[in-house]
């Protein structure tokens, strides 16, 4: 498997690239692309009413690297928007990190729906990314909720999942719709790791989402053993150690090839003699809470983890990359009562966490990325209010589009960062 990129990286001890190094004959970080138009506008308005110290927070968050996300258009039309990607950052000695995000389906009518029309334009959309890249050093984020969101699907314990979208047309049937989704990422992986440079992740949800085993199994079928890994928790608020915790587990599953007997994160009981077991009695167990970091020496049996990892015993060698872009703070907890708190969707309250590098400390984790640009909202939320177009949470604003600029939000992750900013 290629692990040029963050052996470089990593080796370097880098953080960010946040410019151009004369001479420089390896990656000095990853790419740095330029802020958003909104984020630019923001900074603007700031500096209009003399609020430099909010004006120089947006900035600095601006100025770390975040992924570039490609989300349609044609083979070569995506071609050439990769292509200038790679260049622009060849021009900084930096490594990009190109977000693939068009698989047939996307997001099953979310606020983020959209997606190729069918595996064979799928494939070749692929092609034209594949192409963009050349030999250029590059990281692909395949699909992110392509493996959480499948269509027709049954989950491990044999539950129907929710993501059943209208066949009408499509000449596919439940049981074709599923199977063409394994079919679109295992092609897509077989086609990137075709150029020389690129490290490729899959789809691996996060530590409040698919138990262990279901997401371990997903990740076999789509053909991780092929790819560089997978990541975690992008477009997310987890804590970072709970992640690589999830990470860890979800790496030793796949190596044990028994992912239905793979302990999960939503029982943590375990054999006698560990510390969940000489807290609650032997074999009890509760699931972990997600509102705080987990460990093997929690006194919160909730935030406890050495039960389950008593019950691994085959070492993980799948690596993963981990979304920090937003999670500093971790997940949000409805304070009001609401028919959908939609937690994942601009959240109030929230901060920046660690800045991007590949000098993790974990040999199994990769890098810690900002994959969601930060800023950008997750879509127009409405807490589950039938007929409402308004986001309670956000004093009754229409939340932006997906992908758009969204100023109050973004000025409230700069000024939560944890670790904090320098401006």
């Amino acid at each position: 498997m290629k692990r040029f990129v963050f052996w470089a990286l990593a080796a370097a001890g880098c953080a960010a690239a946040t410019s151009a190094v004369a001479g420089a004959t390896t990656p000095t970080g990853f790419y740095v692309p330029k802020p958003d138009k909104g984020a630019l506008a923001q900074v603007s308005d700031l500096l209009s009413r003399q609020d430099k110290a909010d004006a120089a927070l947006i900035r600095a968050m601006t100025s770390e690297s975040h992924a570039v996300w490609f989300t349609g258009g044609t083979p070569a039309e995506v071609q050439r928007q990769v292509n200038e990607t790679v260049n622009a950052a060849r021009g900084q000695h930096s490594v990009p990190v190109l977000v693939a995000y068009d698989v047939p389906f996307r997001d099953c009518g979310q606020y983020s729906a959209g997606g190729a029309l069918d595996t064979e334009g799928y494939l070749a959309w692929i092609d034209g990314l594949a192409r963009g890249i050349g030999s250029s050093e590059a990281v692909v984020l395949l699909e992110p909720d392509g493996l959480g969101i499948i269509p027709y699907n049954t989950d491990i314990n044999g539950n129907a999942e929710w993501c059943r979208p209208d066949l009408s047309g499509s000449g596919l049937t439940p049981q074709t719709a599923n199977e063409a989704r394994y079919t679109q990422i295992r092609g897509a992986v077989a086609r990137l790791e075709q150029q020389p440079n690129v490290s490729v992740y899959l789809d691996g949800t996060h530590s409040a989402w698919l138990g262990v085993g279901d997401i371990a199994q997903r990740l076999v079928e789509a053909g991780v053993a092929d790819a560089q890994g997978f990541f975690l928790n992008v477009s997310n608020y987890q804590f970072t150690q709970n992640s690589v915790q999830y990470g860890t587990w979800i790496s030793e599953c796949i190596a044990s090839g028994d992912y239905a007997g793979c302990p999960n994160q939503y029982w943590n009981g375990g054999p006698d003699g560990t510390m969940i077991a000489d807290l609650l009695g032997a074999w009890t167990g509760v699931a972990l809470s997600n509102y705080g970091v987990w460990s093997d020496t929690a006194s919160d049996p909730a935030l406890n983890t050495s039960g389950i990892d008593a019950r691994f015993s085959t070492p993980g060698t799948t690596h993963f990359v981990i979304d920090t872009s937003r999670n500093g703070l971790g997940p949000w907890r409805a304070t009001g009562s609401y028919p959908d708190p939609q937690d994942w969707c601009n959240p109030p309250g929230r901060g920046l966490g660690l800045r991007p590098t590949a000098d993790t400390g974990n040999e199994l984790v990769d890098a810690y990325l900002w994959a969601k640009v930060p800023g950008e909202s997750d879509g127009s939320c409405n807490r589950g209010i039938s007929g409402s177009t308004t986001d309670p949470e956000w004093d009754a604003l229409v939340d932006p589009a997906a992908g758009a600029w969204f100023p109050q939000q973004a000025l409230e992750l700069a000024r939560l960062a944890s670790p904090a900013l320098q401006p």
